[in-house]
């Protein structure tokens, strides 16, 4: 009883589990259907559209086509514009650059012509100047030259005089004529040579006188660096002129030079100043000024020193004498500046006897002092 009992009881639920999948068969299959007539009704509305509409949308399209087509042309062809102009433009940017080195280079040679052009006007003005200037000394040394010629007349007149008189007298004339005449040459070189130069002869001549401020600053002892020239040219003319009038070893007498045959006894150097400031300064700074001049002289000619007179001594020394020798007044500038100076003295030898004489010609000719033997 049991057993057939459990068995109608399983059919039952099977039955009903059958049932309920019949149910859900069918529901699913009317949901699909409507959803098929809900496509289908949206499907009638959005696709149902008029003939004409549908051949001019097509139209339309392929007009949107050809026109693509058309840009899509154009496009390329402005690539291949846009192509052409870069290389356009990298062509002229290498022109460019090659036309601003061009430039460069038409810069630097224009500015070197104008240099050149400056050089040149600055040295037409200056040949202009200079030759000015040579007009100028020409003049002078036409005016030197008549003024020795002159003199030498006149020391050939006084020699014919004074040979008729006392020999001792025509010898000291003619000593004090030809320092003149060595004084005067040294002048006129010296102005040739620097023509702005403050040079005179002093009123005895006996001198050749510088003013300080030319050659030194005001209370200097050194001399100024332009003024150095001054004087190794003075060093240099006298190398020229001493070896006729002077003994030693660097001697060079001629009767064509020195026919009367005088000596120089001294050549000295003397440093001078005005009378502002104490003589403990002054002396020294005088003194020190030749010093400078001094040894600027013999650096430049060392045979200077070699030079000698009768007694065997160099003619070339120095001497300070502060302000103890002016001349000109103190009580103005222009006169302090006038006795700050430097003099180059010549100091010829006097004999004391007509004996002397043709002794004194006789070591000019053999080239050394009296007394000193080979």
């Amino acid at each position: 009883m049991r057993a057939g009992s459990r068995k109608t009881q399983h059919e039952e639920e099977e039955e009903s589990a059958f049932v309920s999948m019949t149910d859900m068969t069918v529901s699913f299959l009317f949901i699909i259907i409507l959803l098929l007539a809900f496509f289908a009704s949206r499907y009638n509305e959005t696709d149902n559209v008029p003939r004409k509409e549908l051949i001019a949308e097509r139209e339309l399209r392929l007009k949107a086509e050809a026109r693509i087509q058309d840009l899509e042309r154009q496009i390329e062809l402005k690539e291949t514009r846009i192509r052409e102009l870069q290389e356009l433009v990298k062509r002229l940017r290498a022109e460019i650059a090659d036309q601003i080195q061009e430039i460069a280079r038409l810069k630097r040679e224009l500015e070197a012509l104008k240099q050149q052009l400056q050089i040149q006007s600055e040295l037409r003005a200056r040949i202009r100047e200079l030759e000015e200037l040579v007009k100028r000394l020409e003049a002078k040394i036409e005016v030197q030259t008549r003024e020795i010629a002159e003199l030498k007349k006149e020391i050939e007149e006084l020699r014919r005089k004074l040979e008729i008189a006392d020999p001792l007298e025509a010898y000291l004339a003619s000593a004090a004529l030809i320092r003149r005449e060595i004084l005067n040459r040294l002048k006129s070189q010296l102005k040739i040579d620097f023509p702005d130069l403050k040079v005179e002869v002093s009123e005895q001549s006996d001198a050749l006188r510088f003013q300080g401020e030319g050659l030194f600053a005001k209370g200097k002892k050194d001399l100024r660096p332009d003024s150095i020239k001054i004087v190794t040219n003075v060093a240099k003319r006298l190398g020229e002129i001493l070896p006729c009038y002077t003994l030693g070893p660097h001697t060079n007498w001629k009767p064509s030079c020195n026919s009367a045959g005088v000596v120089i006894e001294a050549l000295q150097i003397e440093g001078h100043t005005d009378s502002d400031g104490k003589p403990s300064i002054n002396i020294p700074l005088s003194t020190n000024r030749a010093n400078s001049t001094f040894f600027a002289m013999i650096e430049n000619e060392r045979d200077l020193i070699g030079f000698k007179n009768l007694r065997n001594q160099p003619v070339l020394s120095v001497a300070g004498y502060g302000a103890m020798r002016p001349v000109a007044s103190n009580e103005t500038d222009s006169g302090k500046a006038t006795n700050r100076r430097v003099d180059l003295r010549i100091i010829m030898y006097t004999p004391s006897r007509s004996e002397e004489i043709e002794k004194i010609r006789t070591a000019l000719k053999e080239g050394r002092p009296r007394g000193e033997k080979n």
